[in-house]
Protein backbone atom coordinates (compact mmCIF):
# COMPACT_ATOMS: atom_id res chain seq x y z
CA UNK A 1 0.00 0.00 0.00
CA UNK A 2 1.17 3.83 -1.11
CA UNK A 3 2.06 5.72 2.38
CA UNK A 4 1.11 9.54 1.34
CA UNK A 5 3.01 12.24 2.35
CA UNK A 6 1.63 15.32 4.37
CA UNK A 7 3.29 18.26 6.42
CA UNK A 8 2.34 19.96 9.36
CA UNK A 9 3.28 22.64 11.88
CA UNK A 10 2.56 22.40 15.90
CA UNK A 11 0.27 25.23 17.51
CA UNK A 12 0.36 25.82 20.66
CA UNK A 13 -2.79 28.70 20.20
CA UNK A 14 -6.32 26.97 20.39
CA UNK A 15 -10.12 28.35 20.28
CA UNK A 16 -13.05 29.13 17.89
CA UNK A 17 -11.25 32.93 16.71
CA UNK A 18 -7.72 30.80 16.13
CA UNK A 19 -9.48 28.27 14.07
CA UNK A 20 -10.89 30.60 11.89
CA UNK A 21 -7.54 33.10 11.69
CA UNK A 22 -5.83 29.78 10.40
CA UNK A 23 -8.49 29.09 7.61
CA UNK A 24 -8.74 32.78 6.55
CA UNK A 25 -5.07 31.71 5.60
CA UNK A 26 -5.61 28.41 3.81
CA UNK A 27 -4.89 26.53 6.96
CA UNK A 28 -6.85 23.74 8.49
CA UNK A 29 -6.39 23.45 12.66
CA UNK A 30 -6.06 19.49 13.57
CA UNK A 31 -5.29 17.14 16.27
CA UNK A 32 -2.90 14.28 16.76
CA UNK A 33 -3.84 11.32 18.75
CA UNK A 34 -2.01 8.58 19.75
CA UNK A 35 -2.01 5.60 22.58
CA UNK A 36 -0.70 6.60 25.56
CA UNK A 37 0.27 10.19 24.39
CA UNK A 38 -1.45 13.36 24.87
CA UNK A 39 -3.10 15.01 21.94
CA UNK A 40 -1.49 17.10 19.58
CA UNK A 41 -2.45 20.49 18.00
CA UNK A 42 -1.55 20.89 14.89
CA UNK A 43 -1.84 23.20 11.21
CA UNK A 44 -2.08 21.31 7.91
CA UNK A 45 -2.40 23.40 4.62
CA UNK A 46 -5.68 23.53 3.00
CA UNK A 47 -4.47 22.51 -0.62
CA UNK A 48 -2.11 19.89 0.71
CA UNK A 49 -5.28 17.60 2.06
CA UNK A 50 -7.08 18.86 -1.22
CA UNK A 51 -4.21 16.92 -3.23
CA UNK A 52 -3.76 13.57 -1.54
CA UNK A 53 -7.44 13.62 -0.62
CA UNK A 54 -7.99 13.55 -4.69
CA UNK A 55 -6.09 10.41 -4.95
CA UNK A 56 -7.40 8.25 -2.31
CA UNK A 57 -10.30 7.71 0.15
CA UNK A 58 -9.82 9.82 3.60
CA UNK A 59 -10.33 6.66 5.62
CA UNK A 60 -8.40 3.97 3.79
CA UNK A 61 -5.54 6.20 3.51
CA UNK A 62 -2.07 6.14 5.41
CA UNK A 63 -0.18 8.99 5.95
CA UNK A 64 3.68 10.01 6.77
CA UNK A 65 2.77 13.09 8.73
CA UNK A 66 6.04 15.42 9.13
CA UNK A 67 5.13 17.57 12.42
CA UNK A 68 7.30 20.79 12.31
CA UNK A 69 8.27 21.82 15.73
CA UNK A 70 11.26 23.60 15.90
CA UNK A 71 12.84 20.22 14.47
CA UNK A 72 11.00 17.48 12.24
CA UNK A 73 9.42 14.33 13.55
CA UNK A 74 7.32 12.06 11.72
CA UNK A 75 4.50 9.35 12.63
CA UNK A 76 2.80 7.32 10.63
CA UNK A 77 -1.45 8.15 11.09
CA UNK A 78 -4.53 7.55 9.31
CA UNK A 79 -7.51 10.02 9.34
CA UNK A 80 -10.26 9.11 12.21
CA UNK A 81 -12.49 12.38 11.06
CA UNK A 82 -13.09 15.54 8.71
CA UNK A 83 -15.03 18.02 9.78
CA UNK A 84 -16.77 20.51 7.03
CA UNK A 85 -18.76 22.93 7.12
CA UNK A 86 -22.74 21.52 5.94
CA UNK A 87 -22.81 23.94 3.27
CA UNK A 88 -19.73 25.06 1.96
CA UNK A 89 -18.45 21.48 2.19
CA UNK A 90 -14.71 23.95 3.15
CA UNK A 91 -12.95 21.75 5.68
CA UNK A 92 -13.84 23.05 9.59
CA UNK A 93 -10.92 20.36 11.70
CA UNK A 94 -9.28 16.82 10.80
CA UNK A 95 -8.45 14.19 13.35
CA UNK A 96 -5.28 12.37 13.07
CA UNK A 97 -4.92 8.88 14.81
CA UNK A 98 -1.29 7.20 15.02
CA UNK A 99 -0.96 3.35 13.74
CA UNK A 100 1.62 0.87 14.85
CA UNK A 101 1.73 -0.86 10.86
CA UNK A 102 2.33 -4.50 13.09
CA UNK A 103 -0.78 -4.13 14.66
CA UNK A 104 -4.34 -4.46 12.91
CA UNK A 105 -6.77 -1.53 12.65
CA UNK A 106 -10.66 -1.30 12.09
CA UNK A 107 -12.00 0.41 8.86
CA UNK A 108 -14.40 0.47 6.31
CA UNK A 109 -13.96 -0.49 2.49
CA UNK A 110 -16.76 -0.86 -0.34
CA UNK A 111 -18.56 -3.70 -0.68
CA UNK A 112 -18.87 -5.16 -4.46
CA UNK A 113 -20.82 -7.42 -6.34
CA UNK A 114 -19.92 -9.89 -9.00
CA UNK A 115 -22.18 -11.88 -11.27
CA UNK A 116 -25.62 -11.79 -12.24
CA UNK A 117 -27.80 -12.76 -9.47
CA UNK A 118 -30.02 -15.84 -10.26
CA UNK A 119 -32.81 -13.88 -9.06
CA UNK A 120 -32.51 -11.34 -11.60
CA UNK A 121 -32.92 -13.23 -14.24
CA UNK A 122 -36.07 -14.66 -12.72
CA UNK A 123 -37.61 -10.93 -12.77
CA UNK A 124 -36.32 -9.69 -9.09
CA UNK A 125 -34.07 -6.96 -7.83
CA UNK A 126 -30.93 -7.33 -6.49
CA UNK A 127 -30.96 -5.29 -3.25
CA UNK A 128 -27.42 -4.07 -1.58
CA UNK A 129 -28.18 -3.51 2.02
CA UNK A 130 -24.68 -2.21 2.82
CA UNK A 131 -22.20 -0.55 0.94
CA UNK A 132 -19.40 -0.71 3.54
CA UNK A 133 -18.44 -3.19 5.63
CA UNK A 134 -15.94 -3.11 8.63
CA UNK A 135 -12.86 -5.09 8.70
CA UNK A 136 -9.84 -5.83 10.85
CA UNK A 137 -6.33 -5.78 8.83
CA UNK A 138 -2.89 -4.71 8.98
CA UNK A 139 -2.82 -1.05 7.66
CA UNK A 140 -0.64 -2.46 4.83
CA UNK A 141 -3.34 -4.62 3.72
CA UNK A 142 -6.04 -2.69 3.70
CA UNK A 143 -7.92 -4.10 0.18
CA UNK A 144 -9.63 -1.72 -1.94
CA UNK A 145 -12.84 -3.39 -1.44
CA UNK A 146 -14.25 -7.01 -0.06
CA UNK A 147 -16.03 -8.80 -3.34
CA UNK A 148 -18.88 -11.12 -2.79
CA UNK A 149 -20.59 -13.34 -5.57
CA UNK A 150 -24.09 -13.17 -5.78
CA UNK A 151 -25.12 -15.18 -9.21
CA UNK A 152 -25.73 -17.96 -6.61
CA UNK A 153 -29.01 -15.61 -5.48
CA UNK A 154 -32.86 -16.63 -6.47
CA UNK A 155 -35.27 -14.41 -5.16
CA UNK A 156 -35.87 -14.32 -1.50
CA UNK A 157 -32.24 -15.66 -0.95
CA UNK A 158 -29.58 -13.55 0.84
CA UNK A 159 -25.99 -13.49 2.03
CA UNK A 160 -25.16 -12.64 5.64
CA UNK A 161 -21.95 -10.77 6.78
CA UNK A 162 -20.62 -13.72 8.49
CA UNK A 163 -21.28 -15.95 5.34
CA UNK A 164 -18.50 -13.50 3.93
CA UNK A 165 -14.84 -15.21 3.76
CA UNK A 166 -12.33 -12.87 3.14
CA UNK A 167 -9.19 -13.46 1.66
CA UNK A 168 -5.75 -13.44 3.58
CA UNK A 169 -5.23 -11.88 7.06
CA UNK A 170 -8.66 -9.81 6.89
CA UNK A 171 -10.90 -10.73 9.88
CA UNK A 172 -14.65 -8.81 9.62
CA UNK A 173 -15.75 -8.51 13.28
CA UNK A 174 -19.47 -8.56 12.99
CA UNK A 175 -21.46 -8.76 16.46
CA UNK A 176 -24.59 -9.53 14.59
CA UNK A 177 -25.12 -11.43 11.67
CA UNK A 178 -26.67 -8.79 9.46
CA UNK A 179 -27.83 -8.77 5.67
CA UNK A 180 -25.83 -7.33 3.35
CA UNK A 181 -27.46 -8.03 0.06
CA UNK A 182 -30.90 -9.83 -0.82
CA UNK A 183 -32.61 -10.40 -4.28
CA UNK A 184 -36.69 -9.40 -3.57
CA UNK A 185 -40.03 -9.33 -6.06
CA UNK A 186 -40.30 -6.05 -7.39
CA UNK A 187 -43.58 -5.39 -5.22
CA UNK A 188 -41.41 -5.85 -2.17
CA UNK A 189 -38.52 -3.62 -3.48
CA UNK A 190 -40.95 -1.21 -4.47
CA UNK A 191 -42.35 1.29 -1.54
CA UNK A 192 -46.41 1.62 -1.70
CA UNK A 193 -47.63 5.14 -2.54
CA UNK A 194 -48.82 5.95 0.94
CA UNK A 195 -45.07 4.52 2.52
CA UNK A 196 -43.33 6.61 -0.38
CA UNK A 197 -44.98 9.73 0.70
CA UNK A 198 -44.21 9.23 4.44
CA UNK A 199 -40.56 8.49 3.79
CA UNK A 200 -40.44 11.40 1.52
CA UNK A 201 -42.10 13.61 3.97
CA UNK A 202 -39.49 12.39 7.09
CA UNK A 203 -36.60 12.74 4.80
CA UNK A 204 -37.25 16.08 3.63
CA UNK A 205 -37.82 16.91 7.51
CA UNK A 206 -34.48 15.57 8.21
CA UNK A 207 -32.57 17.54 5.42
CA UNK A 208 -34.22 20.70 6.75
CA UNK A 209 -33.57 20.03 10.56
CA UNK A 210 -29.50 19.28 9.29
CA UNK A 211 -29.29 22.33 7.05
CA UNK A 212 -30.52 24.33 10.35
CA UNK A 213 -27.63 22.94 12.75
CA UNK A 214 -25.05 25.10 12.99
CA UNK A 215 -21.42 24.05 11.92
CA UNK A 216 -19.36 22.16 14.32
CA UNK A 217 -15.92 24.28 15.11
CA UNK A 218 -13.53 22.77 16.61
CA UNK A 219 -9.35 23.63 17.11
Amino acid sequence: MEILELTSTARTAVGKGVARKLRREGKIPAVLYGPGSQPVPLTISISSVDRVLKRKSAGRSIFNLSIQDGGTTSRTVMIKDIQRDPVSRNFLHIDFYEIDMNRKIRVSVPLMTKGKAKGVENGGILQIIRREIEILCLPTEIPDSIEIDVEPLDIGDAIHVKEIVPQGNIEIPAETNYTVVTVVTPKLAEPEPEEKAEEEAVEEGAAEEEAGEPATEKA
